[in-house]
C-alpha cells in the first residue's frame, strides 16, 4: 500500500499520461523528445495508443517523459 502512494503514476491510465503529454508538448514536441513514428506520421490519440499499448519499451519511454512532468501539469484541468 505505501508503494502505491509514492507511485506517481498508480491510478493513472496510459490515454490520460498521452493526453497531458499531448497537451504540454503537442505531437511535434512529443516525437522530438520520443522519437518514435506513433508521434510522427499522422499522429492521434488513438493509434498512439493502440502503439504503446503493443510495446512496453515506447510505453515505458511515454511514461518517464510524463514523470518529468511539473506536478501542476501532471493535474487534469
Amino acid at each position: 500500500m505505501d508503494e502505491q502512494q509514492h507511485d506517481i503514476l498508480h491510478g493513472v491510465n496510459l490515454e490520460t499520461i498521452l493526453t497531458r503529454l499531448h497537451k504540454k508538448h503537442g505531437w511535434e514536441g512529443l516525437y522530438s523528445r520520443i522519437k518514435i513514428n506513433c508521434f510522427a506520421k499522422n499522429p492521434s490519440i488513438k493509434s498512439s495508443l493502440t502503439f504503446l499499448r503493443k510495446t512496453p519499451w515506447a510505453r515505458e519511454k511515454v511514461q518517464n517523459l510524463y514523470l518529468y512532468l511539473k506536478p501542476q501539469d501532471r493535474k487534469g484541468s
